[in-house]
């Protein structure tokens, strides 16, 4: 998620953007691009890692940004987790798929530190659990 949203952006190609240069975060514009995006992608996607962005990178050069995630409950966060996350996870016609063979959440850029407390994982599975009932993965 978070680094798709990147992709939308145009951060690592701009000639690609799926949102106008000067995107002001309006609702219309993010979701039809979100719905392009995951269109294209969604039938190759196994793995699908939940995440929170804040819409920026770090990194330089044309092809070397990498998003930096944020935490679940960052307040800069430019995703809503659980409604975002049905991109994905739900088809074109807003059926839910489950076609994913793996379903994780992201926290590989956060520091061993944030990831050894508590609060961060009651954050993050708080997360998970809204975006399993948000889209029929229960058993």
């Amino acid at each position: 998620m978070a680094h798709t949203l990147l992709y939308v952006l145009g951060f690592n190609a701009p000639e690609h953007r799926l949102v106008p240069p000067k995107f002001s975060w309006e609702p219309e514009v993010f979701h039809k691009a979100m719905k392009k995006l995951t269109a294209a992608l969604r039938p190759w996607t196994i793995d699908f890692h939940v995440a929170q962005n804040d819409a920026t990178v770090k990194g330089s050069g044309e092809h070397e940004k990498t998003g930096k995630h944020c935490m679940a409950t960052d307040p800069n966060g430019k995703l809503n987790i659980p409604r975002d996350a049905g991109y994905w996870m739900r088809d074109d016609a807003g059926k839910v798929t489950k076609k994913f063979k793996h379903i994780c959440w992201d926290g590989c850029m956060f520091p061993n530190a944030v990831m050894l407390q508590q609060q961060t994982w009651n954050d993050i599975l708080a997360a998970m659990i809204q975006v399993r009932e948000n889209h029929g993965w229960k058993a």
